[in-house]
């Protein structure tokens, strides 16, 4: 029987042209399943197949695991504790064997464990077809539609297969079993049936890579794709950089005659793309990925990560275009939370903002209105500033002398003390697993607090847009925010199934 089962697996092996190791692996797997079977509870089971002489023995093992994790299967695992009294220096995460008897091939029944075999086999043959697919290093996978699958499309290249979901598809293109598809590689999942490899015609990464191979200066490195934003199907815009100052980085993406960007406008439904010079200076950057709008004046706020974008009426309908297009893309391009105004619109915003520093320094330190519009004019925005801006460029301002001076420092000094104790109250209103959320600081929680947020699934129940008003954080960080306290959520629901 052993020689059989030794002639059976060296016929697999050149039948299926796999490698002899990985048929010998899944008969052992097949072996190992049918011992489970016979015994009780959740074991381990271990085969291990001579290839030689095709004789197997038969192990079951127990993890060992640390003492304060506990046993979490009793039938499969062993506290460190009890491991190390009968086998001292075993470690952590070692497995402790015993040979038990083996399972006759004869009581597995040749149909069962032919079918276990040649799964493994077929997944055996997939995966290596993936590798020999993904060793290529192709980012952009072509193909021919094979079917459609509830409203996703299976693309089949050679003997791979690739699934384009409807969410990744351009909106409104439909295709037809035999229609020609070129999509972007983003994941390749082994444990999906069917098509293990992801497609992408929807995100940016798609169209940066038709560019890279529309054009060679690209891929010469001699220009840089910096960013892209899209809505897809519609308008999209790319940043671009050159390497080498004797390119100019719009004019060769757009090619003779526009020839390059439309190959790229081509394959994706006619979608328009404008080309944006990237700079390092980021007002410089939003102006440019603002075109065809006339920008009149940038206020720049780094700590909020948003810009105020002043613009005249003619222009205010094309810098935020139908629907607001306009203005996202660009606010996605760059990074940057773009708020679009009129002259009127920001001289208003700005006295807003004028007359809620007054009334903060008047309130806080405690001096009238004419002081309170002197420490504005000379660029004061803060009581932080005003306690610890260097001593001599106070004392440079006329209208104070040196005692004024430290009057106002000692009282700007006292109210920000106060406040930071009025803080450290708010903190202590707050429940503990949302303190100990990775990526809150102090002032965070405080800003949190003084918002009724108090809890972790308060913090969870909160949309995007209501916690950047919290927090003034990017809208990135506030949803990563929002999804590590959500994260409770599904280990609960974990949890709870398996129990």
């Amino acid at each position: 029987m052993n020689r059989e089962m030794l002639m059976l697996i060296d016929a697999i092996s050149r039948e299926k042209n796999v490698e002899r190791d990985v048929v010998l692996g899944a008969v052992e797997s097949a072996l190992a399943s049918a011992t489970k079977k016979l015994q009780k509870g959740e074991v381990d089971i271990r085969v291990v197949i001579d290839p030689d002489t095709g004789s197997y023995e038969t192990f079951r093992r127990w993890l060992v695991v640390p003492d304060e994790a506990g046993l979490q299967n009793p039938d499969a695992e062993e506290m460190y504790s009890d491991a190390v009294e009968d086998r001292p220096g075993v470690a952590v995460g070692d497995y402790i064997e015993t040979q038990i008897e083996s399972v006759p091939i004869g009581r597995i029944g040749a149909m069962a464990a032919k079918q276990v075999i040649l799964q493994r086999i077929r997944d055996a043959e997939r995966e290596m077809l993936l590798n020999d697919f993904m060793s290529r290093g192709d980012k952009i996978f072509v193909g021919t539609v094979k079917r459609l699958d509830k409203g996703d499309v299976i693309v089949e290249s050679g003997r791979v297969e690739g699934r384009l979901k409807r969410a990744e598809m351009i909106p409104k293109e439909n295709f037809r079993s035999g229609d020609r598809v070129r999509a972007m590689i983003m994941e390749v999942d082994l444990n999906l049936r069917g098509a293990p490899i992801l497609l992408s015609r929807s995100a940016p990464a798609f169209m940066i890579e038709l560019f890279r191979q529309e054009v060679p200066e690209i891929e010469q490195g001699l220009l840089e794709i910096k960013s892209c934003a899209r809505d897809p199907g519609s308008r999209a815009k790319i940043a671009v950089l050159s390497h080498d100052k004797r390119i100019d980085p719009i004019g060769t993406c757009v090619g003779v005659r526009g020839s390059r960007v439309n190959g790229v406008t081509n394959e994706l439904a006619g979608e328009r793309v404008d080309i944006v010079l990237w700079s390092e200076d980021p007002a410089q950057f939003v102006i440019g990925a603002l075109a065809p709008a006339n920008v009149v004046s940038i206020v720049v706020d780094e700590e909020r990560h948003a810009m105020d974008v002043v613009v005249d009426e003619a222009n205010l309908a094309i810098a935020i275009g139908r629907g607001g297009q306009n203005v996202r893309l660009a606010s996605d391009l760059t990074g940057w939370k773009i708020n679009i105004m009129t002259a009127d619109e920001s001289a208003q915003k700005q006295a807003e903002e004028a007359q809620a520093i007054r009334s903060l320094f008047m309130a806080k330190l405690d001096v009238d209105e004419e002081i309170a519009d002197i420490l504005i004019a000379e660029g004061f925005a803060s009581l932080e500033e005003v306690a610890y801006v260097p001593m001599q460029e106070m004392l440079e301002i006329e209208s104070f002398d040196e005692d004024t001076v430290n009057e106002l420092r000692a009282r700007a000094k006292d109210a920000l003390l106060t406040l930071e104790i009025a803080k450290e109250e708010r903190v202590e209103d707050v429940s503990q697993d949302l303190r100990d959320l990775d990526g809150l600081t102090i002032d965070l929680i405080a800003r949190l607090s003084g918002a009724g947020v108090h809890t972790l699934d308060d913090l969870a129940d909160l949309a995007v847009d209501e916690l950047t008003d919290i927090t003034g954080q990017s809208a990135d960080e506030a949803k990563a925010l929002i999804m590590k306290a959500r994260e409770h959520w599904f280990t609960g629901n974990d949890a709870s199934a398996q129990s």
